[in-house]
């Protein structure tokens, strides 16, 4: 099979691909990775001829080069002031020790770091970075697999409930060049476990990094898993990641987004409900001002018998912001009494805005319960003179009725206690995108 023409950042990654492999002693590791970069070389990158990608074009990022990052980056403590401990810290790629603090964490959580496995145990780490190579439209999962070098392993053992959130920090920092940096996490919890993790991805400094990541959790039977994350990157940076999780029989995996920063944010979150009886409620929240390009992609596979999934979206674009969500929903044959809900609703605030939302509902059981829907509109000018007349000016009237209508989601939280942190960060970001659509309103 041909190779693709190679793009400078296909180049570039391919340079980073060489100097891992002039490093790797272990065969097994070594293949994986291979096998992995072959297959990103073959495919190329993603075209909107893709429908994967359609509404997501890479020339840009194309055309740029990008170099491994440096090792000792400085880190300004105050970037991570808002994240409580107990906490780990990774910084363009590479762990934090000073700024990570681990205590209070029971005994039955194993927590690892990928650099450690790949350096202890590379044959579980080949295990772990092995990649699909047959897919054209998971080149940057392939591309991961090549590249990884550090990650959060985690791993509760059954049984075990622990109150306390963990947080996992993924900072990037101006440090003089573009970097691109690859993150392979790993979470796992036995039966009857209890966790709550929060995901920051947070810039320090101005920079226009490349962070791909790659997150695979596995939820043993009757496990509960509480999961935020928190984008808010620094304009010009570049997120993609994949999540992957499967829920064994009566798991409970509840999760909420919050995509507020970077100039690309795309990310593809697929959940399989393989037992009976397993659950998934997950909102997020869309936030596309400025120029920011924010591209969602759910896949949940409905499995298991008398599966339920609540799924509840919601999407803001202003300035020439442009937002894409495609919400996918597959009920497979013999998941009876499965009961799937989807709900997207949007908010376009200017016209050079633009948002595209695709919800999609395969059925392929019995005696189901589903039911999807999406909207775009404008916020209600009723109520928005109401409130001016009352002396508020636009931008606060604005911040108001966005923030009342993009709150919502963050009730999934609420079981855990995280909703007030998740909401201070949703608020800050509110009243920027307000006030700059205020002041160019008036």
């Amino acid at each position: 099979m041909s190779v693709a023409t190679a793009s400078p950042l296909v180049e570039a990654l391919d340079a980073q691909a060489d100097a891992l492999v002039a490093d790797s002693v272990d065969p097994a590791l070594a293949g994986v990775r291979s096998t992995a970069r072959e297959a990103a070389r073959r495919h190329g990158l993603p075209t909107t001829r893709s429908e994967r990608w359609k509404y997501t074009h890479l020339r840009a990022l194309a055309a740029r080069r990008f170099v491994a990052p440096a090792a000792g980056v400085g880190v300004d403590p105050t970037a991570i002031a808002d994240v409580p401990a107990p906490r780990l810290v990774i910084a363009n790629g590479r762990c934090v020790p000073a700024l990570s603090d681990l205590h209070g964490l029971p005994a039955g959580l194993r927590v690892r770091l990928l650099s450690e496995v790949l350096r202890d145990a590379p044959g579980e780490a080949a295990a772990w970075l092995a990649t699909d190579g047959s897919r054209a439209d998971a080149v940057f999962p392939q591309w991961n697999g090549a590249l990884a070098g550090e990650g959060f392993v985690l791993e509760v053992e059954a049984g075990l409930r622990i109150d306390t959130p963990l947080h996992l920090v993924v900072l990037g920092v101006e440090d003089g060049g573009d970097r691109a940096f690859h993150l392979r996490h790993r979470l796992v919890l036995g039966a009857g476990a209890t966790l709550a993790v929060v995901e920051h991805h947070l810039g320090a400094g101005a920079h226009r990094h490349l962070h791909n990541s790659v997150f695979r959790i596995e939820l043993g039977e009757g496990a509960v898993l509480t999961q935020a994350r928190v984008q808010h990157e620094a304009d010009g940076a570049t997120l993609i990641q994949h999540t992957q999780a499967r829920l064994g029989a009566d798991a409970h995996y509840r999760r909420l987004d919050l995509e507020l920063g970077s100039t690309l944010s795309r990310h593809e979150l697929e959940v399989e409900l393989a037992g009976d009886g397993a659950v998934l409620e997950a909102n997020g929240v869309l936030l596309a001002d400025g120029r920011r390009h924010l591209d969602t992609r759910l896949g949940i596979e409905h499995r298991g018998r008398d599966t339920r999934s609540e799924l509840g979206w919601r999407g803001l674009g202003a300035q020439r912001g442009r937002m894409v969500f495609h919400g996918g929903i597959r009920i497979a044959e013999g998941a009876d009494g499965a009961n799937a809900a989807l709900s997207n609703k949007n908010l376009l605030l200017d016209d050079g805005a633009e948002i595209d939302t695709q919800p999609v509902l395969v059925i392929h059981a019995d005696d189901v319960q589903a039911a999807h829907g999406a909207t775009v509109g404008r916020l209600d000018e009723a109520a928005l003179f109401y409130l001016r007349t009352r002396g508020l000016p636009l931008a606060e009237a604005t911040a108001l009725l966005t923030g009342a209508f993009l709150r919502e989601p963050l009730a999934v939280l609420e079981p855990s206690g995280l909703e007030a942190l998740l909401s201070t960060a949703l608020d800050a970001r509110l009243a920027l995108a307000a006030g700059r659509h205020g002041a160019g309103s008036r």
